[in-house]
């Protein structure tokens, strides 16, 4: 109890202060294991996997019925997302999504996880390709020869006299019309993606 007083050797006619101990807002609570020994994640924890199993099922409604064939689905997850893409009103599909991603805390969702990412990552793929595709027809029109010689260099099985009638085509196109891209351009895109 002496710990709870204040010294008063400065003030003698002061009476001596009781110092309250330290504020804790909750009692109950500690740092370590409760009384029957759990240790488990926090509130917080669980608030983070939670919202993250819930985006998980949100990235399933946009997968086509193919993509989500492809996936180890359960079969009441499989028919909760199917729903989910023919519901148009937004307060359906956010408790559609919600139910989703209820399931989704009931089934091992990192096959789930791993087959998204792949398509995410075959997405990022298509897009560089497609706008790798785009720079060399866009510098075939522009500097003509020599954009077709480094092609040439770079990919020795290309059809160079295709190639450059199609550049020439584009070319005169482009003159007689205000659209950038002309039929001749396109189909030399598909060329180059057929190859590239």
């Amino acid at each position: 109890m002496a710990e709870l007083y204040q010294s008063c050797d400065l003030h003698p006619t002061r009476r001596p202060r009781i110092l309250a101990p330290p504020y804790n807002p909750c009692p109950d609570m500690t740092d370590d294991a409760d009384e029957d020994g759990y240790d488990g994640p926090s509130k917080s924890l669980r608030k983070r996997q939670s919202t993250e199993l819930q985006q998980l099922g949100e990235a399933l409604i946009e997968l086509s019925s193919s993509e989500l064939d492809a996936l180890p689905l359960p079969e009441s997850l499989r028919d909760a997302v199917l729903l989910a893409q023919k519901i148009t009103a937004h307060g359906g599909l956010y408790r559609q999504k919600q139910y989703i991603g209820k399931l989704m805390r009931k089934f091992d969702s990192e096959p789930i996880r791993e087959a998204i990412e792949a398509r995410r990552n075959r997405e990022r793929v298509e897009a560089v390709r497609f706008h790798r595709m785009e720079q060399w027809r866009e510098s075939l029109l522009t500097e003509g020869t020599t954009a077709l010689e480094r092609l040439k260099a770079e990919f020795p099985k290309v059809d160079a006299a295709t190639i450059a009638e199609l550049v020439a085509r584009a070319r005169k196109e482009q003159q007689s019309s205000a659209q950038k891209v002309t039929p001749a351009g396109r189909e030399l895109f598909r060329v180059l993606r057929e190859f590239m």
